[in-house]
C-alpha cells in the first residue's frame, strides 16, 4: 500500500513538473497577456469587414474631377465625374440641379446601385428613371460606379463580404462634401439590393453624416440569412460572374473563421445588424411581394428590429412588385422615397 501511495506521488509530481516545462516553453509563443482565444478574438476584431475596425479607418475621398459633361435633364446638369478611393479612381454619375443654388447648397442623394455584372456595367446605363426623379426634385445625385465597374480602378470584390464597395461610397461621401454647391449636412444614401447593403453598412460606420436612408429590395438580412436562407426561390439563380465573386469571398471568410453557427463572435463582428443599436439615420424600407431575387423578409425582419430598437423606420410592401419595383408600383415607391428624403434633407 505504502509502495503504492509512493508511486502515485512521485506520479503526480512529474506530471506537474512537466506541465510547468510546456508552459514555459509556449508561452512566448503567444503575446504576453492574451490567451489563444483572446488572441483569435482580436483577429476577428481586426478583420477589415469589421464594424469596429471600419470605424477606425478614414474614408477622405476627394475633390470630384469632371470627366465628360452629358446632356442635361429636364432642370439639371449630368456629368461623368471621377474621386479617388483607396488610390483608386473611382467614376460615378453625377447630377447638379439647373436652379438657384440655396444658401448652404443642394441636398445630396448618393445612389447606391445593385448587382449589375461589372464587366458589363456603364456608368449611364440601368437606373435612368430612378436617378431621374431624384434629380428633377432639387437633389445632387451620385450614383458611384464601386471598383471594378466600368472604366473605375480596381478589381470587383463584392458587398457582401468585403469591405471594398462600402469603403467606396463611404470616400464618395466625403468627396461630395467637397462639392461647393453641395451642402454637406443634408446628405442621404438611397440603395437596390445589393446597394441596400451597401447602405446598411455604412450608416453603422459612420452614424452622424447620412441624414436619410432608403432601400429598395435590399440584401439586409443577417449572415446566417445570406448563407443559409438566400435563393430559395427557384425562378433566381446568379450569374456566374456574381456567383463567383460571392463564392470566392464567402469561402474565405468561412474557411478562415467558420460560419455563424460554429463561431458567432466573428460574424457578429462583421455583421452591421448587430450594431442597429448605433443607428441614427431615419430610415425607409421598400420591397415587391413577389421579389423573386431578394426574400422580402430581409426587410421585414430589419423593419421589426429597427422598432424593437426605438429607431425611426417605416416599411413598404407592394402587392405583385418584383425586385425592382416596377411599374405602377414603381411611382408609388418612388413618390414615397422622394417625400421620405425631402422630410430629412429639405
Amino acid at each position: 500500500m505504502k509502495n503504492i501511495l509512493l508511486f502515485i506521488l512521485v506520479l503526480s509530481i512529474s506530471i506537474i513538473g512537466f506541465l510547468v516545462i510546456i508552459n514555459k516553453i509556449s508561452l512566448p509563443l503567444i503575446a504576453k497577456g492574451s490567451s489563444p482565444i483572446e488572441t483569435l478574438l482580436k483577429k476577428s476584431v481586426d478583420h477589415p469587414l469589421s464594424v469596429e475596425t471600419m470605424r477606425k479607418q478614414l474614408f477622405p475621398g476627394s475633390d470630384l474631377v469632371i470627366e465628360e459633361t452629358l446632356a442635361d435633364g429636364s432642370n439639371y446638369h449630368q456629368y461623368i465625374a471621377s474621386y479617388q478611393s483607396d488610390g483608386l479612381k473611382i467614376y460615378g454619375l453625377l447630377t447638379v440641379p439647373t436652379t438657384e443654388k440655396p444658401g448652404t447648397g443642394f441636398p445630396v442623394i448618393i445612389f447606391n446601385h445593385g448587382y449589375i455584372a461589372p464587366n458589363t456595367y456603364v456608368t449611364t446605363e440601368r437606373y435612368v428613371a430612378y436617378v431621374d426623379a431624384f434629380a428633377r426634385n432639387g437633389y445632387i445625385v451620385f450614383k458611384p460606379d464601386y471598383r471594378g465597374h466600368g472604366n473605375s480602378d480596381g478589381k470587383p470584390e463584392g458587398a457582401y463580404y468585403s469591405p471594398a464597395y462600402a469603403t467606396d461610397v463611404l470616400n464618395a461621401l466625403s468627396s461630395i462634401k467637397k462639392l461647393q454647391v453641395a451642402d454637406p449636412n443634408r446628405i442621404g444614401m438611397w440603395g437596390h439590393s445589393m446597394g441596400g447593403n451597401i447602405v446598411l453598412r455604412d450608416i453603422v460606420v459612420d452614424t452622424k453624416d447620412i441624414k436619410a436612408a432608403v432601400i429598395w429590395g435590399g440584401v439586409v438580412g443577417t449572415y446566417d440569412d445570406l448563407l443559409n436562407n438566400w435563393h430559395k426561390r427557384a425562378t433566381y439563380q446568379p450569374g456566374p460572374q456574381e456567383l463567383a465573386l460571392r463564392n470566392n469571398y464567402r469561402k474565405n471568410l468561412t474557411d478562415q473563421y467558420g460560419t455563424p453557427d460554429t463561431n458567432p463572435s466573428f460574424w457578429k463582428t462583421v455583421d452591421p445588424l448587430s450594431y442597429i443599436s448605433d443607428i441614427t439615420t431615419p430610415i425607409q424600407l421598400h420591397t415587391g411581394e413577389e421579389d423573386e431575387e431578394v426574400p422580402p423578409e430581409f426587410s421585414a425582419s430589419l423593419y421589426e428590429k429597427l422598432l424593437i430598437a426605438g429607431k425611426t423606420a417605416e416599411y413598404y410592401i407592394y402587392p405583385g412588385g418584383d425586385h425592382n419595383i416596377s411599374s405602377p408600383n414603381f411611382e408609388i415607391a418612388m413618390d414615397r422615397s422622394i417625400q421620405f428624403f425631402d422630410r430629412y434633407l429639405k
